[in-house]
């Protein structure tokens, strides 16, 4: 079974941003072949900044271990939140290696889209997460069209990552142990 993560990191605890990583995740993968685990940031937020903190130890780790992880922000000054970079800062360089990730971003219109390439991407490639596909920049206006934008996002990257899925058997070099 496919473990999935969505990390949310609007301050706003169960946001739009929130349901448009979901809309990703139930659009793209096959009901009953995944697990996922929703991380709110938002409700995380007091222990984001404490150091040393359990309940971050945990989190992170979970984050770690998953196979897929959609990582979702509205766009605040043409960027992710500071909420998001706190909780990515944790990782050391390479921490997310062997995770797939999907970075989504929201805002109020296309103008700040160059936040998701320009910031999120290179962030997650940072902490070694491979990251296959675009992401979604979806403006908030279009919450009424959000099966059909996530739907037509979902057609896209479905191709890209299943001609990844059969590249493990051919690899030339066997994956290292504790790396997927």
């Amino acid at each position: 079974m496919l473990s999935v993560t969505i990390l949310a990191g609007n301050p706003k605890p169960a946001s739009r941003t929130l349901r448009v990583a979901e809309a990703v995740v139930d659009r793209l993968l096959a009901p009953g072949s995944y697990e996922t685990r929703v991380i709110d940031l938002a409700d995380h937020a007091a222990s984001i900044f404490t150091w040393p903190s359990e309940e971050m130890a945990e989190l992170t780790a979970a984050v770690a271990a998953t196979d897929l992880l959609v990582v979702a922000s509205p766009t605040y000054k043409a960027s992710y939140t500071g909420l998001l970079k706190g909780f990515l800062d944790r990782y050391p360089a390479n921490g997310l290696a062997g995770v797939v990730a999907i970075p989504v971003m929201t805002g109020g219109d296309s103008t700040h889209s160059v936040g998701l390439d320009a910031h999120l991407r290179p962030l997650l490639v940072e902490l070694g997460a491979s990251v296959p596909t675009r992401g979604l920049y979806f403006t908030m206006n279009r919450m009424g069209e959000l099966a059909d934008v996530v739907g037509a996002w979902a057609d896209e990257a479905s191709a890209a990552l299943a001609r990844i899925s059969g590249l493990d058997a051919a690899l030339r070099i066997p994956a290292v142990e504790g790396v997927r």
